[in-house]
């Protein structure tokens, strides 16, 4: 079930929503023109490392001398959601903000919802640090942060249908559904992963999918300026 747009229009310009798609596809064009050395070792220099992190780092922060991990760790829980490990990772994730990231801007206004996307995005990577201490497997993507938008997005407008496309066989049905329902299939999915997925292998993340989703669902009823569970439609249900 891939969603592909909503029906829930926005009031203001999600100046900030482009504004994070603009960087991450920036940032990407930027990861296409190196070589693959200088990939990793942007990749080692600004993703998020567990190990690092928590102070057993295994020799990684060494060969990131003079870079931001080393001057500054933290900040790497702010870089890393900017980078992506493939144009498969960078469209789910950037087709997730197109679409749901206005409506959220929309409630929360523009700084909020900057302060907003970026706190679930450090609580994502704090939560899968937590979980894996000692992991010296660097961590990517906006997927955290994302999934913190989601939650706002559920929170706030879980009536509000979605386009989405179901893969039957061969063929792909579009459908539209609640948002209710499409969030809450992916948070199961989520909760599944975790359950069977090992948290120290290489692949998603997952419990920073689940740590941003819970950031979000308690950040949103203090910075939203739309009351929680309502509509906000400006067209009818047909």
């Amino acid at each position: 079930m891939i969603p592909i747009s909503d029906d829930n229009p926005a009031r203001l310009v999600p100046f900030v929503t482009w504004l994070i798609l603009g960087g991450c596809i920036g940032v990407f064009v930027w990861q296409l023109g190196m070589s693959a050395d200088a990939e990793d070792q942007a990749i080692r220099s600004l993703a998020f490392v567990p190990a690092r992190f928590f102070g057993d780092d295994g020799g990684i922060l060494s060969r990131t001398e003079g870079s931001m991990a080393a001057i500054w760790p933290s900040a790497t829980t702010l870089t890393s959601m900017f980078l992506h490990g493939g144009l498969l990772h960078l469209l789910g994730n950037m087709l997730y903000l197109w679409i749901f990231g206005n409506n959220v801007e929309d409630a929360m206004g523009h700084s909020r919802f900057l302060f907003f996307y970026l706190v679930c995005g450090v609580v994502a990577a704090l939560s899968q640090g937590i979980v894996t201490p000692t992991s010296q497997i660097p961590m990517i993507g906006a997927s955290g942060a994302i999934s913190g938008v989601l939650a706002a997005y559920v929170l706030i407008f879980p009536r509000a249908r979605v386009t989405v496309i179901v893969p039957l066989g061969i063929i792909f049905y579009p459908m539209k559904i609640s948002a209710l329902f499409v969030v809450g299939f992916w948070f199961l999915l989520q909760l599944f992963s975790v359950a069977v997925a090992p948290p120290d292998q290489p692949g998603v993340a997952w419990w920073a999918h689940i740590g941003g989703f819970g950031a979000g669902a308690i950040l949103t009823p203090l910075l939203s300026y739309f009351p929680l569970f309502g509509r906000h439609r400006r067209s009818p249900w047909r």
